[in-house]
């Protein structure tokens, strides 16, 4: 019998869990552990932002879902990790002894990297479901007096799609609410160029959305470094390659929504052969760390190398079609291991995203998610926005559920026969 703990309850955390009932003995014990009582569907966080959902839209009560199916169970956080003595120590003291651990836990989040970022600075955020219904609070009061929007992602961050989306979707609720004259919007990335999304870009996303944002007036800064945010003010730096401030921008504002760079989470983040120097765990084509052969990590927090070197330090998504691959890949893995078999199953590391734009959005998909690519497709439309509606609903039925299925390869298949393929 084996002792199978999974840190983290999220995108990766939850299916990895349903995943491993199937993979593992009916003796073999899963428990769960996670700092939140609830699963939330990240992302719906966007739309969360301007108040098109709350927070019992897009969560899940973990104990009874988790009971119901046959998983243990512990909302605590972890506060530190002993992999020599295959043990978790918990915030609340506990101790949680493990044969097989896989790391989900997400990302931390580094506002404090920069002066005055983030919700307990003066910008808003849309990585948490807590953050987003905080950034909506702050978001009616904007818009009972409006003035000029910043939004967008940091230096060092990795995942550029929720800025594209909040830009367009506060649009979108702006026009409805017949005020979007009153505000300008500036659009600031870390990116080289508006579309590359830490990829280099998939099909034409650098045309679709320069495009998208020229006709709905945003202005944008490239290779934009964050340097201090102030009460209503944001200063930036615009780089050129070698390091060189090419211009400098104090860009003045009554609302913003910046997503942060990411790190590891302090309770790993020092172990030696575990992290890389972010803090991200370090794993091979099994999901499996090196070092330490009973540990599994899958998701935001794995370290992937940057596709390439920008003026500005710009991360590596992990789509959650990556991170489904992830996620079949260790619970094979361990599944096989407790057999005395030896891991066999690797990760498709592709990417596919529905990135809705309030009204309409984009879709796009690459395979593999680094070019050069056997697969280099983006497209737009009104049914990207009803498909991405669609997908929250389904992903929220299947969790409660307690249902692992591959759901994003099986959208992209109906895709490719029903677009690509015409």
């Amino acid at each position: 019998m084996a002792d199978i703990v999974i840190l983290g309850a999220g995108i990766g955390g939850l299916p990895m869990a349903y995943d491993l009932k199937k993979n593992v003995g009916s003796g073999d014990n899963i428990t769960v552990i996670s700092n939140n009582p609830y699963f939330q569907f990240t992302p719906s966080n966007p739309w969360a932002g301007v108040g098109w959902r709350k927070k019992k839209d897009v969560t899940i009560d973990l104990a009874p879902v988790l009971k119901q199916h046959g998983i243990n169970f512990l909302a605590d956080g972890v506060n530190k990790l002993a992999p020599e003595d295959n043990k978790v120590v918990l915030e609340s003291g506990k101790e949680v002894s493990y044969d097989y651990l896989v790391i989900a836990t997400g990302p931390e989040l580094a506002f404090d990297e920069i002066e005055g970022l983030g919700p307990d600075g003066f910008t808003q955020s849309v990585c948490t479901i807590d953050h987003a219904t905080g950034a909506n609070v702050a978001w009616e009061e904007f818009c009972k007096n409006p003035g000029p929007i910043v939004v967008g992602a940091v230096q060092g961050a990795s995942c550029y799609g929720p800025a594209y989306e909040y830009a367009m979707i506060m649009d979108t609720e702006l026009k409805r609410r017949k005020i979007r004259d009153k505000v300008p919007m500036t659009f600031v990335t870390a990116e080289p160029y508006i579309g590359h999304l830490g990829v280099g870009g998939i099909g034409d996303t650098k045309g679709l959305l320069e495009s998208e944002m020229r006709d709905r007036h945003i202005k944008w800064i490239t290779n934009a470094r964050v340097d201090k945010v102030e009460d209503g003010k944001m200063s930036v730096s615009e780089m050129a390659t070698g390091g060189e401030v090419v211009g400098e921008h104090a860009l003045e504002f009554k609302y913003s929504m910046m997503l942060p760079a990411f790190r590891g989470i302090p309770a790993m983040r020092d172990v030696e052969g575990l992290v890389n120097p972010r803090g991200f765990i370090v794993v091979d084509k099994h999901q499996r760390n090196p070092k330490y052969q009973n540990i599994f990590s899958v998701g935001v927090c794995i370290a992937i190398a940057p596709l390439e070197a920008t003026p500005v330090a710009v991360g590596v998504p992990k789509t959650g079609y990556m991170i489904e691959s992830m996620v079949a890949a260790a619970s094979s893995n361990i599944g096989e291991l407790l057999n005395r078999k030896e891991p066999s199953h690797e990760a498709t590391w592709n990417a596919f995203c529905l990135a809705d734009f309030g009204n309409k959005g984009v879709a796009f998909l690459a395979q593999p998610q680094n070019p050069p690519r056997n697969l280099n497709w983006a497209a737009e439309g009104r049914w990207v926005h009803w498909a991405k509606i669609a997908f929250e609903k389904y992903f929220m039925r299947k969790m409660r559920k307690g249902k692992s299925e591959p759901f994003f390869e099986k959208t992209i298949m109906k895709l490719t026969k029903v677009t690509l393929l015409k």
